[in-house]
């Protein structure tokens, strides 16, 4: 990939990882979403048109709870192994950040992976390749509006429904879509859906 390339494959990636946070209700300036790729270049770029990814690390708070804030880190290791891992963790700790996603050009290890599991119980650790950041998935026209349930609409709903958690359709933790919106085991997404006789229709699914 040539360094061209390299930048316009980077500032996709940068926008779909604001959209995404954005989405999780995270405060995200429209400035990043809506950014040009000349703008991108000038604002990232070197003389040589290559794209130093330390810059593009940014945290935030979230929109209803400004305690609640999220780390996003840009490795330019192209295999994430555990140092790299050590290094988000020492970020996280010294901005007292308990959620943090990782993003990286190539693959990851297994050892870092086991980090991620290690560290559940102290941090929220995400992560995702930059190919899995070209596209924003949810924005694909066959992809249905989702909308993530806050634990009291999960419990009316259930409530209303007479319904046990194991009776709900599920959507597994990998899929794409919940690895979109953070979803945890136990949650509920709401996915609305066009239709022809009723205009529109929900349907919900549970996270395992």
């Amino acid at each position: 990939m040539s360094e061209g390339d390299d930048s316009a494959a980077l500032w996709k990636v940068n926008r779909t990882i604001h959209e995404l946070v954005k989405d999780r209700g995270f405060q995200v300036a429209d400035d990043e979403i809506n950014m040009d790729l000349a703008s991108f270049k000038d604002a990232y770029a070197n003389s040589g048109g290559s794209v130093d990814r330390n810059q593009l690390n940014f945290f935030t708070n979230h929109r209803l709870n400004p305690a609640d804030q999220i780390f996003v880190f840009f490795s330019d290791e192209k295999s994430v192994g555990v140092k790299t891992m050590r290094k988000l963790l020492n970020i996280l700790e010294e901005k007292s950040i308990a959620r943090g996603i990782i993003i990286f050009p190539g693959s990851m290890t297994s050892s870092a992976r086991k980090v991620i599991s290690a560290m559940q119980q102290r941090f929220k650790l995400e992560e995702f390749s930059e190919a899995d950041l070209l596209v924003n998935i949810t924005h694909h026209k066959l992809v249905p509006r989702h909308e993530v349930l806050v634990p009291e609409q999960k419990k009316l709903l259930l409530e209303r429904y007479r319904l046990k958690e194991t009776q709900l359709p599920r959507i597994q933790i990998a899929d794409p879509i919940a690895r979109y919106y953070g979803l945890r085991r136990g949650q509920v997404v709401k996915i609305t859906r066009p239709s022809e006789t009723a205009g529109r229709y929900a349907s919900y699914r549970i996270c395992f």
